[in-house]
């Protein structure tokens, strides 16, 4: 059994990609839980809009911080291709691909703020419509947000698949770790790939079930990375 050489490029991007896995994690679930779960009441458009309007800088920090979480996928995703393009390049080239479709899909879910923005800004130009109209489509637009998440869930767990199959390979990581990532991630993709034809899947699989497995893993593994580094790969 041999040890290959780990050079400093590859160690340096996986400290990147370790500290940028719980940093952008960390944004993206302040944004959703600590403002968005708080402005938006289900299943009433009026008050959404109320509390967005109320609350209109609580609402922008969410978007920077979804824009920061933007960005840190981008890190990550050109961390890893330089971390695994030497196990196996083409497939490392492939899951960057799939994994940018995810990214793209943030940007317009974040983009999409902006828009909810200016429906509730009371611009003279929107005054030819009723207020209960406009308050539906801002509402019409943070609803979408949730189809284009599990669109772009479905290539991110693709991708993230193939991650984790090229940790496993290279014993950069610990192999159950790899391993479980490799599971959490094609459970991400085949829940949303179902939530996708079948809607109603959602009623059978708590959609708490489609990502919590993969936010797991890359928290457990941006710590390892941050803090343990890449192990030598064995062949």
């Amino acid at each position: 059994m041999t040890i290959s050489t780990i050079d400093d490029t590859q160690r340096k991007a996986a400290r990147v990609a370790g500290f940028t896995y719980l940093f952008a994690l960390a944004a993206v679930v302040s944004a959703n839980f600590g403002i968005h779960e708080r402005l938006i009441v289900a299943g009433n458009a009026a008050q959404t809009a109320r509390n967005i309007i109320a609350h209109e800088r609580l609402f922008r920090i969410g978007i920077a911080l979804g824009l920061t979480y933007c960005a840190g996928l981008l890190l990550i995703i050109a961390a890893l291709y330089v971390i695994l393009k030497p196990i196996n390049r083409y497939l490392a080239l492939l899951a960057a691909s799939w994994s940018l479709v995810y990214a793209l899909m943030w940007i317009l879910m974040t983009l999409n703020l902006f828009d909810v923005l200016r429906l509730l800004s009371g611009a003279d130009y929107l005054r030819v419509f009723e207020t209960e109209r406009l308050q539906a489509l801002a509402r019409l637009y943070l609803r979408a947000r949730f189809d284009e998440y599990y669109f772009g869930l479905l290539f991110w767990g693709l991708g993230s698949t193939i991650w984790s199959y090229l940790w496993f390979k290279s014993n950069y990581i610990p192999r159950a770790l790899a391993a479980f990532g490799v599971i959490a991630y094609a459970w991400a993709a085949t829940c949303s790939l179902a939530f996708i034809v079948f809607p109603g899947y959602s009623k059978v699989v708590n959609l708490w079930w489609f990502d919590s497995a993969m936010g797991i893993f890359e928290i457990a593994t941006g710590s390892w990375l941050l803090f343990r580094g890449l192990r030598p790969e064995r062949t």
